[in-house]
């Protein structure tokens, strides 16, 4: 086991602290991580709406929410096809709420039992006969090519929101919303399905506002150079759709010089479409300047509509305001027009809370479902799942209260571990067990009683849940143990009639833990169908793989270390000898000794209290953002407790107190029994890595570190080897 601690550029630490004013510790835990350009950093500081993207990047989203308003104006009838995980279920109850508040009939359907994943024909051909004329996925259809023609034919349209890897063919939807389709204009491809759901109503409800598809300029002029007979003016301005800058342009004018229609602003501005200014007085005071007292544009005033909700820009110039300004220091060579649409943007945040505060309230279930899919804690995912967690512990959504008060979240600050380990489970119970309608339900329901009642289904489904797992783990074990061996330690293939369809991806989950090497499970259905799930490292790419055999497969979809598939169970023998070829040929997976990753060595008095708000700045914590790991030396042990585990065949735990510093801090070592037998006892001095977190007992908080690792001091090796 090695400890390390990468090294980190003190030029990147020196450059972080001064361009956006972080102190050192966080400087070098961002350097160390390799967060050191802007629009990384970015969502890692800002914590305002006004920094996700645009959802009208998306170059097929004025089509989605088009069809979507024509629906609303035909009065037709909608259905959703969701997934029946976590994601899929949030997915699809954040569309089919947002949806019914628009007055459309909407209904929804996931698939349940071993219903293939998906859109099948099927349930396209059901939903037509029940009067359906627009089917939109969340979640799922980029693999449905053929189901989405059969729809078309029968005169249906499709609208398709999915964050899968496609195919080289992508279905004739009259839209798809897809942050992994190559040239699809949106900037960040991590998007969890909820997420991408998420966006759609964004856009929705901006379609409801009077800017939706409206046009207008944002224009600026300054003083360029002001050297006595060289003066110069400087003209910017930015033509603006949807809150998206769709074109720019800067001309630097001579005064006297040029006749303003002889400048090239004039094509740019002679559009028939506003033209918004801040200070407009001024702004005219520069452009008789540099066109003469003859020029006439006709500017709208934002400063006293600014003025009325933005305290930032009142009596203040652009100018004043590009000095102190946090929006505009992520970019790369910012001007005062930056500032303008800056304002213009945070305005129109302010004033349209459907988009801003009331878009927060739908967070929640946008943080569930993005933590279930295991989404990278990076770029707008750390603001979406940050607002989400905040709204959790808010307690707002009245179907979400029975449930956070049974797993003792409720009076809680909520982390991504609590949603990890307590929501997500429970949630994702009832798709696993093939009733993936129960969770929706609950999500939905108004009526008090309701949710109890089906809170507590949930509950029982996961206890059963767990009971299957477990007893699927033992009966597996062996075939594992034979198959690592029989692979050369290069693959895992179980296949097993036996188990539900459901626990797939849970064991490859669990056995890719166990042996950290690809991972395939496959249960036999009902009927002649078989369905796999594949769980990889981060260096095997799971679609890759199993593209290979996709004319074996009725279906097939993933990300690069998760998919999973169905197929005819008479391919099943085909399958098999082609699978056995490419493992043949894999190379064997290397065995590296454990690295424990260190963020940061603290000093004593570094070691207090005041930590953990360095450990919750840095959240929310999950894939590519693991929790913070601190090292400190010479930790003295002043107790060591070893818990008992009844139910577990493994090394117990292990609570210690250990004296750093000013402070006595409590810990646990989880499973740590084994290390702390081997020599370890009270009065020793220990080097540590650990997470800092909080301890909720019996209605108390405290502060409390997870043992990662820990070992004797060398003065302690060094004592023992004098005597």
């Amino acid at each position: 086991m090695e400890w390390k601690k990468d090294p980190v550029s003190v030029e990147d630490v020196r450059r972080l602290n001064e361009l956006f004013g972080v102190d050192y510790i966080t400087a070098s835990l961002l350097a160390r991580r390799g967060i050191t350009k802007a629009n990384q950093i970015e969502y890692f500081l800002e914590d305002d709406l006004s920094h996700l993207h645009n959802p009208f990047l998306f170059e097929e989203m004025e089509m989605f929410v088009e069809r979507i308003l024509a629906a609303r104006e035909e009065s037709e009838k909608i259905r959703i096809f969701g997934d029946r995980d976590v994601d899929g279920i949030t997915a699809t109850v954040l569309l089919n709420k947002e949806l019914g508040l628009l007055g459309i009939d909407t209904t929804w359907h996931l698939p349940e039992g071993d219903e293939p994943y998906g859109l099948t024909k099927e349930s396209v051909q059901k939903a037509w006969d029940e009067g359906v004329t627009l089917i939109i996925t969340v979640d799922c259809g980029i693999s449905n090519h053929e189901e989405v023609e059969y729809a078309r034919s029968l005169g249906m349209d499709v609208l398709i929101t999915d964050h899968h890897i496609g195919g080289e063919l992508i279905p004739a939807a009259v839209a798809v919303i897809n942050p992994k389709l190559p040239g699809c204009g949106y900037p960040f491809a991590h998007l969890a399905g909820c997420g991408v759901a998420a966006k759609c109503i964004w856009a929705l409800r901006f379609s409801m506002t009077d800017l939706y598809q409206e046009e207008l300029i944002l224009l600026h002029a300054l003083p360029g150079n002001t050297e006595p007979g060289k003066e110069t003016v400087i003209i910017e301005a930015a033509r603006v759709k949807n809150l998206i800058v769709e074109d720019r342009i800067r001309e630097e004018v001579i005064p006297g010089l040029l006749r303003v229609d002889q400048s090239r602003l004039v094509d740019f501005l002679n559009r028939n479409i506003p033209i918004f200014a801040f200070d407009i007085a001024t702004e005219k005071t520069l452009l008789r300047k540099a066109f003469g007292k003859s020029a006439e544009i006709h500017l709208v005033d934002l400063e006293p509509l600014f003025a009325k909700v933005l305290p930032q820009s009142t009596d203040r110039s652009l100018f004043s305001m590009m000095q102190s300004s946090r929006s505009i220091r992520y970019l790369p060579d910012p001007t005062e027009l930056d500032i303008l649409i800056s304002l213009f943007i945070d305005y129109t945040y302010v004033t349209h809370p459907s988009i801003s505060d009331d878009y927060e309230k739908l967070l929640d279930l946008v943080a569930i479902g993005t933590i279930a899919d295991l989404m990278p804690m990076v770029d707008e995912n750390r603001l979406l799942v940050r607002h989400g967690l905040k709204m959790i512990a808010s307690m707002s959504r009245k179907s979400l209260q029975p449930l956070l008060m049974i797993q003792n979240l409720s009076g809680k600050v909520i982390s991504t571990t609590d949603v990890g380990w307590q929501l997500t489970p429970v949630i994702n119970a009832s798709g696993r067990m093939g009733k993936p309608q129960v969770a929706v339900n609950m999500l939905l329901a108004e009526d008090e009683e309701e949710i109890k009642e089906l809170t507590n289904e949930l509950i029982a489904m996961n206890r059963e849940r767990q009971r299957q797992g477990e007893e699927y783990w033992d009966m597996l074990t062996p075939k594992a143990a034979r198959s690592h061996s029989d692979h050369g330690g290069k693959f895992l293939f179980i296949e097993e009639p036996s188990i539900n369809r459901g626990m797939t991806g849970v064991l490859a989950s669990r056995f890719l833990k166990k042996y950290n090497t690809p991972v395939l499970v496959v249960a036999h259905l009902d009927g002649d169908r078989v369905t796999g799930s594949m769980r990889s490292p981060l260096d095997f790419d799971v679609r890759a793989f199993l593209n290979r055999f996709n004319d074996l497969f009725i279906d097939f979809g993933g990300h690069k270390c998760a998919g999973g598939f169905s197929m005819d169970k008479q391919n099943l023998v085909e399958f098999r000898r082609r699978m056995l070829k490419e493992i043949d040929i894999m190379e064997e997976a290397s065995e590296n000794e454990e690295i424990i990753r260190i963020d940061v060595e603290l000093p004593p008095e570094y070691m207090n209290p005041k930590l953990i708000s360095l450990v919750e700045a840095f959240e929310p914590y999950g894939e590519h953002n693991p929790p913070l790991q601190f090292y400190i030396r010479k930790a003295r042990i002043d107790d060591i407790q070893i818990l008992n585990r009844s139910k577990s065949s493994g090394p117990n735990h292990v609570k210690l107190q250990l004296q750093y510093g000013n402070f006595r801090w409590p810990a646990v070592y989880w499973g740590g029994s084994n290390v702390i037998q081997e020599g370890y006892k009270a009065k020793d001095e220990v080097d540590v890595v650990f997470r800092l977190g909080r301890n909720y007992y019996r209605n108390n908080e405290s502060l409390q570190l997870t043992v990662i690792a820990l070992r004797k001091s060398k003065r302690n090796i060094d004592e023992i080897m004098v005597r």
